[in-house]
């Protein structure tokens, strides 16, 4: 049920892998928290939590490489280089990832899912990209991610950032958005903070775009174990 696929990105001048688990099914596409690979899903057992979906051909999922998230990890370089790491990530999974999942399943929309910065991955892209993307389950995200980065804002970040472009988008891209569904979901327990997923609330609900806060209380920490309950349970309402 396993395939893994790797290929040198020329905009990120790395290269980068795509796991797939599964054969049939809706394509759900899996960030890794900051500093995780293609396979950090697996090691930490959340596809195992995605089973039953898996096997009753509901769902296929694919993980990526966390490239800028591995970048911010290790300080790679200059600020200004971490934030044009992100933009160019992005732009990476939309021009090449999408494709080669496409190509593996079919031309259908495809939902998004993270963790921590996998969240902010997932949030980003369905709100620069809703022509790729149908949902995005953004679980114990941090919405700030210049917080980590340092220097000052560049163009590469207003691009990479929702909370920086959202206040200012108009026009198809909106109208096809606000058809869209953003889930964030957090608990509020050790190293939790449901304020940023409140933020981001409040970015998409001034454009009119359709999301939802789920806190999910003091027992749930900003570890594994909250998004092994998380994820089946939003996927399992968004996936036929």
């Amino acid at each position: 049920m396993k395939v893994t696929e790797r290929w040198h990105s020329e905009r990120m001048g790395r290269d980068i892998s795509l796991v797939r688990w599964g054969h049939y099914g809706v394509p759900v596409l899996l960030f890794p928290t900051a500093g995780g690979d293609a396979e950090e899903v697996e090691r930490h057992h959340l596809v195992g939590t995605l089973a039953p979906m898996i096997e009753a051909g509901r769902i296929k999922v694919y993980s990526c490489d966390s490239a800028a998230g591995q970048a911010l990890q290790r300080n790679e370089g200059s600020p200004e280089h971490r934030m044009w790491l992100f933009n160019q990530y992005h732009q990476a999974i939309a021009e090449e990832v999408v494709p080669a999942i496409h190509a593996d399943s079919s031309p259908q929309s495809v939902v998004l899912a993270g963790a921590s910065i996998g969240a902010f991955n997932s949030f980003a892209m369905i709100c620069r990209y809703p022509h790729l993307f149908s949902a995005a389950i953004c679980m114990s995200g941090t919405y700030h991610v210049e917080q980590f980065i340092g220097g000052d804002t560049t163009e590469d970040w207003y691009f990479a950032s929702p909370l920086q472009f959202l206040p200012g988008l108009e026009g198809p891209a909106l109208e096809m958005l606000r058809h869209r569904y953003v889930v964030l979901a957090s608990g509020s327990g050790r190293w939790e903070d449901v304020g940023e997923s409140w933020a981001a609330a409040d970015a998409l609900g001034r454009k009119g775009i359709p999301n939802r806060v789920d806190d999910w209380g003091d027992r749930y920490d900003h570890d594994w174990p909250t998004w092994w309950e998380m994820l089946p349970l939003y996927l399992d309402d968004l996936v036929p």
